[in-house]
């Protein structure tokens, strides 16, 4: 997320760190780099203006110049300006509205509506503990109904039923009236997007918003169209009275200008990310923990969070028991740990969270993929019971027969079993927990600064890679 930002970002702060001393003219060529990365990320003008003359009035003073480490005083100031910029703090959504809360989804074709739509259901469901009904007043789009029944279906949550042949304000009325008789806590409405801003469109949405009166209007926006996504949120923003944006699409968005500029152009916080195609991959907007993570400081508070939720509790107990009294960890347990690995988004966005995985080689974030994972879990699955439970019997022989059987070569069984030593002195420091511990002791390793290590077998300066990163 936001890659060539960070990347451009990190590079000018190279000449800083760590000197004892910075001079105006220090501060000034640093700034100048600093603004030329925030255009090249799309990052509307007056905005970007605006930041670099924030962060020149703090910086030439005493805050800087009187610091015994001027260039990480430097650098802690624009993360509290990126901070700024991005919105302070996390702005849930406001549901505390009569039963039921509406929240009406809004924004152009192709944005991620009816996606986002069904994302925020299972979000609300699982997160939450509410009970969600979701409708679509998009008769224009073929299939579009049809699409948000089978996300909603994937979900869980209910679908109140409509037709292209309905008008959108009668479907409306009709799914608030179903909500209502059926106790539902939460409705959420997913409109019609068109190509491009139009009187029509605004007129039937703000039509829509009329006859519903939600709680929360929420503008869905691609992150990918960079400063034109501002550009629209404000049109609709000046149509509609907008409560918040969810902006989409964030793991492909490399350059961040939508993200860095929608909150100041429309004055309306960004409440959700949607980081992926998979309908469990939407994140609360925190401004304070993107702000770190597109300096390289990672987001381990994030990380703690997903262990706690998608980290199996059971298991984990199992684990940390088995370990006390003294069984090794097995490849069993690897295996379990890999596919908790793939719950909280494969190792790849694990590393993008971690403290310094930022600036790792491009090299060791590829290797970090789902295929090497999925090819590990097929060696531990080619592997019999008696020898995933005692990995010391695995010679020569079986070595062969557990690649050919998992579509594999030697080497790779050598790799995970080598892979698993180091796992296994990993979790014996931890002394049990898993995942979730893990994750819990790379809470203290961030610092103010980011200038923490990366947890045992992350090392980049020749340390051990963690499993599925051996290439």
């Amino acid at each position: 997320m936001f890659d060539s930002l960070s990347d451009r970002l990190n590079r000018s702060f190279q000449t800083i760190r760590g000197r004892g001393r910075l001079t105006e003219d220090n501060i000034k060529a640093t700034l100048r780099e600093v603004r030329m990365a925030l255009l090249e990320a799309d990052v509307a003008l007056p905005v970007v203006k605006q930041f670099v003359d924030d962060i020149r009035e703090r910086a030439v003073g005493s805050e800087v110049m009187t610091s015994l480490t001027p260039g990480q005083a430097l650098i802690k100031i624009v993360r509290d300006e990126l901070t700024a910029l991005l919105g302070e703090s996390n702005e849930s959504l406001d549901l505390r509205a009569k039963p039921p809360a509406v929240v009406l989804m809004a924004g152009l074709q192709g944005s991620g509506k009816t996606t986002s739509t069904g994302k925020l259901a299972r979000y609300l469901k699982q997160r939450e503990k509410k009970n969600v009904l979701v409708v679509s007043t998009d008769v224009y789009r073929p299939a579009a109904i049809d699409q948000l029944e089978r996300v909603a279906s994937d979900v869980g949550a209910d679908f109140h039923p409509s037709a292209s042949t309905d008008k959108p304000q009668a479907i409306a009325k009709s799914a608030l009236e179903a909500a209502r008789r059926g106790f539902y806590d939460v409705l959420i409405v997913d409109t019609a997007g068109r190509l491009g801003i139009d009187e029509a469109m605004m007129a039937e949405i703000s039509g829509l918003n009329e006859t519903l009166k939600p709680a929360e209007t929420l503008f869905v926006v691609d992150a990918m169209t960079g400063q034109d996504a501002a550009n629209t949120a404000k049109a609709f923003g000046d149509a509609l009275p907008l409560t918040g944006v969810v902006l989409t699409k964030v793991d492909g968005d490399a350059r961040g200008g939508a993200a860095l500029s929608v909150r100041q152009i429309t004055g309306r916080p960004i409440k959700f990310l949607g980081t992926g195609e998979k309908l469990e991959a939407l994140e609360p907007f925190h401004p304070d923990r993107v702000a770190s993570r597109i300096l390289g400081m990672g987001d381990v508070l994030s990380l703690v969070e997903e262990a706690e939720q998608k980290v199996d509790q059971d298991k984990a107990e199992k684990l940390a028991k088995k370990l006390k009294k003294g069984k090794g960890f097995d490849l069993n347990d690897l295996a379990d740990q890999l596919r908790q690995m793939q719950e909280m988004g494969g190792l790849g966005a694990l590393m993008e969270k971690m403290p310094g995985g930022g600036q790792m080689p491009k090299g060791m974030a590829g290797a970090a993929d789902e295929t090497q994972v999925k090819r590990m879990l097929a060696i531990v699955d080619s592997m019999t019971p008696q020898e995933r439970a005692f990995p010391d019997v695995i010679k020569s022989s079986r070595k062969r027969r557990i690649a050919g059987g998992s579509g594999t070569q030697v080497q790779d069984v050598n790799r995970l079993l080598k892979q698993h030593v180091q796992m296994r002195k990993m979790m014996k420091k931890l002394k049990g927990g898993g995942m979730k511990k893990m994750m819990r002791a790379m809470q203290g390793m961030g610092g103010q600064g980011g200038q923490g290590g990366l947890p045992p077998g992350m090392g980049g300066g020749g340390g051990s890679l963690p499993p599925g990163m051996g290439r």
